[in-house]
């Protein structure tokens, strides 16, 4: 896209847009994002223009189905065999390091 004076931002609003991402530029800056952030407005503004109104809504490029399987009960480990190799047990459980101020 060619650059105009109508796709360029004033330095004020480069301005104001910095200042609310709490940016400091240089003034070569503000001249170089006024015409970049207006370059890219005036292509927002085209793509607007286009005539979507035969383009089904698509959520998604490619079509998805669902790749979790059911949920199917399992005998699980007993006690004993799940701390089997605990470094450190207590009463039953794993005793782990705490690691949080006590």
């Amino acid at each position: 896209m060619t650059e105009t004076t109508a796709n360029k931002l004033e330095r004020e609003t480069v301005r104001a847009v910095a200042a609310l991402a709490r940016l400091d530029l240089t003034a070569a800056e503000e001249e170089l994002f006024a015409t970049q952030l207006g370059q890219i407005l005036a292509y927002a503004d085209r793509l607007q223009q286009v005539d979507t109104s035969n383009v089904p809504p698509t959520p998604y490029v490619i079509p998805l189905t669902n790749v979790i399987r059911e949920d199917e009960r399992q005998v699980g480990l007993e006690p004993e065999e799940a701390l089997a190799n605990a470094p450190d047990r207590q009463d039953g459980f794993f005793r782990v390091k705490a690691f949080f101020g006590t």
